[in-house]
């Protein structure tokens, strides 16, 4: 990428995705301004103050590091002086109730112990199976690494170009028809098993029994390394967010976008809630597409998105979204990890009810004990521990919203099913709860998934928004778009956002100064 020191580009959003664009454009001498409307960097990377104590409110995983490193290394700078990253040695603690027991099984990291540990598990057959299962997995991975997840565009004939001849016979054994559920009979006998690996589906916000198996990936993604933030997962957004800084980016928080404003066919600037307008050449939207599908944004970053694409949004549906709550307590009975799986008995009925649009009535619970890690015990046993603990949700659908007894009666059966596993809470402060009506008011236009489109058919993947709106000069990044959610997911659709807006100018002669005259675009 050329420096562009004469372009002005706006940020709506300081999610992650939106921060990596910043911070590249910035690194290319590109005159960047940020509008956030919360108080502070992060979107999802947010906490809860809890007792005197912050927890992580949002995702509790990093993985593919890479991503970060690259990314402070094309902006001059050396991810390890920024953040201290420790890798885990345990990706998590399983545990299931059968009957008055309650069995355990922790994976690790290292490839033959997790081997060695399911075959004491479940025997040599499914160890057998583990084996090829993450042979299968690395080939999947390998065969989307560098023509889809590094790559801006999306469609099936642009992968299987990029692939080219020699990756044709991988691209063929990613196994895009098949669903990830049944491809998990193939390796694992012990059903337990397929719900530990059939998990990685709700990873994107999506059904086990919907998702395709190149949702596999995910396996060999977490054993190329899982890593634990030091100070908490937002310090990724304000070690991003100074990068930026450092490059000349400039940050207004508390700063809503009423409108993207439309000159000559182009994006040309945002028109802010107070009335202001801030004119640009370019514009890169960090939020949920279906935000712009609806018009939240405007008239024309709506109708420029074109009908077939809002179609496919309205056809996509939504993904999971989830019921939290941050919890300060002592624990006793089951010793936590950083990471714990508490497993419902009936997986299926789970994921029926979820596609119901209903709480599950016995739900898997996810805890993330921020102050453990991978066996050590705490540095004092009995101080309060800052606790995340998640289930599934369904996101909220117009006309049909999650009543307060549905609620109540949900958080009974996630903390009994937390006490079946063995798992007793002693909360010294109270608890703060957050529902899928709160995420859909923290991110406007989800509805509360926090996923974007759910991951649902062998098509899903290939239909997310690439980095380029059908508006010239309106860019797109975010869990919502290519290549889709999570951290890392999303700082590379960041990264793929400030490559089209460099490609583009650089492409074409310097962008004309576009007068913002009474004749723009209103709403």
């Amino acid at each position: 990428m050329t420096a562009l020191k004469t372009t002005k580009a706006i940020v709506i959003g300081a999610g992650i995705g939106g921060l990596v664009s910043a911070a590249l454009l910035a690194a290319r001498g590109v005159d960047v301004r940020v509008f956030e409307r919360a108080p502070a960097s992060g979107g999802k990377l947010r906490v809860h103050e809890v007792g005197g104590l912050e927890i992580d409110a949002g995702p509790t995983v990093l993985t593919m590091r890479w991503v970060f490193d690259e990314l402070f290394a094309e902006a001059g700078a050396c991810l390890d002086d920024a953040l201290t990253l420790v890798p885990s040695r345990v990706l998590a603690r399983h545990a299931w109730s059968e009957g008055t027991a309650v069995a355990r099984l922790d994976l690790p990291a290292d490839f033959e112990a997790a081997v060695d540990a399911i075959g004491r598990f479940a025997g040599a057959a499914d160890a057998r199976g583990y084996r090829a299962f993450c042979a299968r997995a690395g080939a999947i991975h390998d065969a989307l690494e560098k023509p889809f997840l590094r790559a801006g565009r999306t469609d099936i004939p642009g992968l299987l170009w990029r692939g080219g001849l020699k990756g044709l016979p991988g691209l063929l054994r990613i196994s895009p028809f098949a669903s990830l559920w049944p491809e998990l009979g193939r390796h694992f006998s012990d059903p337990r098993l397929r719900q530990l690996f059939g998990r990685y589906a709700t990873y994107c916000g999506s059904s086990p029994w919907l998702a395709p198996a190149t949702l596999m990936l995910v396996a060999h993604v977490e054993r190329m390394g899982l890593w634990r933030v030091d100070g908490g997962m937002q310090r990724i957004a304000q070690a991003v967010e100074a990068l930026a800084t450092r490059s000349g980016a400039r940050f207004r928080f508390g700063t809503q976008v009423d409108e993207i404003v439309e000159c000559d066919g182009r994006a040309c600037g945002v028109r802010l809630v107070d009335g202001e307008v801030v004119p640009a050449d370019v514009v890169v939207f960090n939020g949920d597409v279906n935000a712009l599908a609806t018009g939240l944004l405007g008239a024309p970053a709506r109708r420029g998105l074109g009908a077939d694409a809002r179609r496919r949004q309205a056809a996509g549906g939504r993904s999971l979204s989830a019921l939290t709550w941050s919890v300060a307590a002592r624990s006793s009975g089951l010793p936590l990890l950083r990471h714990n799986v508490l497993f419902s008995q009936d997986y299926a009925a789970e994921f029926q009810a979820l596609s119901a649009g209903r709480l599950p009535d016995d739900p898997t619970v996810y805890v993330c004990a921020q102050d453990r890690g991978d066996d050590e015990p705490p540095v004092d046993a009995q101080a309060p521990q800052r606790l995340l603990c998640l289930v599934n949700a369904p996101a909220a659908v117009p006309g049909r919203h999650l009543t307060q007894q549905e609620i109540a009666t949900c958080e009974h059966q996630a903390f009994r099913r937390m006490a079946r596993c063995g798992l007793q809470l002693d909360p010294v402060a109270p608890m703060q709860r957050t529902t899928p009506d709160d995420f859909a008011t923290l991110f406007p236009g989800t509805g509360g998934a926090l996923y974007g489109p759910p991951s649902h058919g062998w098509r899903a993947s290939f239909q997310r928004m690439g980095a380029r709106h059908a508006m010239p000069g309106l860019y797109l990044a975010g869990g919502s778009t290519h290549p889709g959610p999570g951290v890392p997911m999303a700082a590379l659709s960041g990264r793929l956002a400030a490559y089209a807006v460099c490609e583009d100018l650089v492409s074409t002669s310097s962008p004309r100064p576009m007068a913002m005259r009474g004749g723009m675009s209103t709403r």
